[in-house]
């Protein structure tokens, strides 16, 4: 399991020498969404497609 620090540099190695600070910014904010949201799925944080689909169209009205 990686540090964020590791996961930040190895981020950081991918990315081309010309990258700017927006698109390393960018790129370490989606990598932490996609951290917490794979945390949540372990967590058990999760709702079903169909139950979320039926609240957003509840809420329509």
């Amino acid at each position: 399991m990686n540090t964020p620090k590791q996961a930040a540099r190895q981020l950081l190695d991918h990315l081309p020498d010309q990258a700017s600070w927006d698109d390393i910014m960018y790129e370490l904010y989606v990598k932490e969404k996609i951290e917490a949201g794979l945390s949540d799925i372990k967590a058990g944080r999760t709702i079903p497609h169909e139950q979320l689909k039926a609240e957003l169209l509840n809420n329509e009205n």
